[in-house]
């Protein structure tokens, strides 16, 4: 009969754990949210701190219970970094299996029509800087926590590097985008340093970001679960494909180590796919 495995949680493994992920040079958010994702998992044993392989699979029901399944994943791969960080790789617990959804789903997609409304909006509300961010997300692909990025000095030069998530690419900025941020810049005497800034000078937070734009949402007209950066990077994967059908290319520029992952930005909706069945007209 095969040995049980048991780990004995001594209380100080979260602040280790931090510090390994520190070490293995995960992104900020990344670690942020594992050792979120831990605490939860920490709260669930209590006073018990005893962990085995049932006590795992009991928290993964807990956890289907309360969460949604892509939520559970994610909150599984945290648990099992922590696993195997403690040499306990046996213990690791599978991720729910899940169907791809193959098509974009429609009531969640910021359209290129409600995107223009969007950057409308906010400049019919004053909101120069909140317009600015929203066209240079959508026209260069970056995300959001990337636009500390955009600086005076790669106005000058035509292009940013962005390091992060372990990787470096060169995002290149169109003519027209450059020419109105140096507008921006010229008005509001930046002259060095990240273009969108707060008033004391230091880089826009995303969670203001996300805040306005999400108050954009009824004056232009438009439901707010399409409201929010990371749908501007998806306009952006979209219009590039559909233009250039190169998904090679739209990973380098998304900064995608996964093709996978830009596969998820290049599905086509239902009413697209069955569009294009009928024009093959091999119906006789």
């Amino acid at each position: 009969m095969k040995e049980k495995v048991t780990l004995k949680i001594q209380g100080t493994e979260i602040r280790e754990f931090e510090m390994y992920l520190y070490e293995r040079e995960n992104a900020e958010a990344t670690i942020r949210k594992y050792i979120t994702d831990l605490k939860c998992f920490f709260l669930f044993l209590g006073g018990d701190q005893e962990v085995d392989k049932p006590r795992l699979l009991s928290y993964k029901e807990w956890l289907l219970e309360h969460y949604a399944v892509n939520s559970v994943n994610s909150m599984l791969a945290a648990l099992n970094q922590f696993l195997i960080f403690c040499g306990y790789c046996e213990l690791k617990i599978r991720r729910v299996k899940t169907q791809k959804n193959l098509f974009l789903q429609e009531e969640k997609e910021l359209t290129r029509k409600e995107y223009k409304r969007l950057v409308q909006t906010a400049r019919a509300e004053g909101k120069a800087q909140l317009a600015l961010c929203i066209e240079t997300i959508a026209v260069t692909g970056i995300r959001v926590s990337e636009h500390r990025f955009i600086t005076v000095e790669a106005l000058r030069s035509g292009s940013i590097c962005i390091d992060g998530k372990g990787k470096e690419r060169a995002v290149f900025l169109p003519k027209k985008l450059q020419k109105q941020l140096k507008h921006y810049c010229k008005e509001r005497k930046i002259t060095t340093g990240p273009v969108f800034i707060t008033k004391s000078g230091k880089p826009l937070n995303r969670c203001n970001i996300w805040a306005e734009m999400k108050a954009l949402c009824k004056n232009a007209g438009i439901e707010p679960q399409k409201v929010f950066p990371h749908n501007l990077r998806h306009l952006f994967a979209l219009t590039y494909y559909r233009l250039e059908k190169d998904i090679v290319r739209l990973a380098d520029i998304l900064g995608h180590a996964n093709i996978e992952t830009t596969r998820i930005y290049t599905s086509t909706t239902e009413e697209e796919c069955l569009r294009s069945l009928s024009r093959m007209k091999l119906l006789l």
